[in-house]
């Protein structure tokens, strides 16, 4: 017998909430056949690399959800010498504009960013942490151990040993005392400790995957930003793999999407995927310039 999603926390009378823009951060060409059973040799896609601004709506305070792919991607800091050619001809990977440019379009520099959580390491979402220097970086705590060691002390890494920088770099213990069940999800961390955003333990892309379940009003409005919990809506509710395995460890990645799709049955509640084509083309237009990011947030409410 299927078993009820559990419920989201209600608002209360002065309930706290964010801001949602979601901001360019590259393109990627994917092959659905790499990741879906069945697929075609022609069904591919331009995909793009999502990122997302959050803005506290009382304290200001302003979060980036990954980066994106880097702008230059040939010298992107996450792409190893073994590796680089590798998933620049798989991915084809092209920047029109990259996360930064894309906060300069509306009116923020990225030094004006303080905190930034990466869903995962991988180069198409890490973009080049050095173009923020007042930014702390939180990434999962078992993403750390893809570090240990990285290129070059490991000469067959993917992985730079200096991606994250030293010293702004938090590790989140998902199996802290913080971190509490929220709706199907056995532990989120209540960011803000006022309900408005919680950081989800994701476990099966990667190591230390995570997303976000943002509270979009003060009347009961989310959106659950599902990084590459999966790469393509055909793999929700029901995982199956394509030519080859997307995620680090399936069995967990298929137990996070029946979550998801257990989450989208509850009320006003809108996920999205990193690399979400359908989504991006009808959207496209929310992106241009002129409009600063806090603006397209009333796109985004549920």
């Amino acid at each position: 017998m299927a078993q009820n999603t559990p419920a989201l926390p209600l608002p209360n009378s002065e309930q706290a909430y964010c801001n949602v823009a979601a901001l360019e951060g590259g393109l990627l060409i994917l092959k659905s056949k790499l990741a879906i059973a069945g697929a075609a040799d022609d069904d591919k896609h331009v995909s793009p690399s999502l990122a997302f601004l959050l803005t506290h709506v009382r304290s200001g305070k302003r979060l980036l959800f990954d980066l994106g792919v880097c702008g230059l991607v040939p010298e992107s800091p996450a792409l190893t010498p073994p590796f680089k050619n590798i998933f620049i001809e798989t991915f084809e990977p092209r920047v029109p504009q990259d996360v930064p440019a894309s906060l300069m379009a509306g009116g923020l520099s990225p030094s004006d960013i303080t905190q930034i959580c990466f869903s995962h390491v991988h180069f198409d979402h890490v973009g080049n942490p050095t173009l923020f220097p007042n930014a702390r970086f939180l990434v999962g705590s078992e993403a750390r151990a893809l570090f240990e060691p990285g290129y070059p002390e490991d000469p067959n890494s993917p992985y730079m040993s200096t991606l994250l920088p030293e010293g702004r770099t938090d590790f989140l213990d998902t199996k802290g005392a913080d971190w509490k069940p929220i709706g199907p999800f056995p532990c989120a961390l209540d960011y803000f400790n006022n309900g408005s955003l919680y950081i989800v333990d994701a476990p099966g892309h990667l190591l230390g995957h995570l997303n976000m379940l943002v509270r979009t009003s003060s009347d009961g409005g989310w959106i659950y930003l599902a990084g590459d919990s999966a790469h393509d809506w055909r793999l929700i509710p029901t995982y199956r793999d394509g030519e080859i395995c997307m995620h680090h460890d399936k069995e967990q990645a298929a137990e996070t999407i029946r979550k998801i799709a257990g989450l989208m049955k509850l009320p006003r509640v809108r996920v999205l995927l990193a690399h979400d084509n359908e989504w991006f083309d009808e959207n496209r237009v929310k992106f241009k310039p002129e409009l600063e990011p806090q603006t397209l947030t009333a796109v985004f409410k549920v």
